[in-house]
């Protein structure tokens, strides 16, 4: 691959075997992440209705005896502080002792 001046940027061509192993097409949103030193990898970026539809996927699948309790999930607990105070979990200050 070349690196190609395009107006303020730099591009790349991806070669044909790319395009077709990440069944890419023109408008798709890619991502390149650093894998070293002298490497990157490409892969497509997850499009909104399939990241929803892999949600989907996992509709209903808690086991059967798994219950939720919202007062449970929202029960404030205590939290031991640096100094030693106890401050509760969602307080932004610190009470005085």
């Amino acid at each position: 691959m070349q690196v190609a001046k395009w107006g303020n940027s730099l591009a790349i061509r991806l070669p044909a075997a790319v395009v077709k192993a990440l069944t890419l097409k023109e408008g798709d949103d890619i991502e390149v992440l650093i894998a070293g030193e002298r490497a990157f990898e490409i892969s497509k970026k997850q499009t909104r209705s399939d990241f929803l539809n892999r949600l989907r996927e996992f509709r209903n699948r808690l086991p059967a005896d798994y219950s939720f309790s919202r007062l449970e999930a929202a029960e404030r607990k205590p939290v031991k502080s640096l100094n030693g105070r106890t401050a509760n979990a969602r307080s932004k200050k610190l009470p005085r002792q």
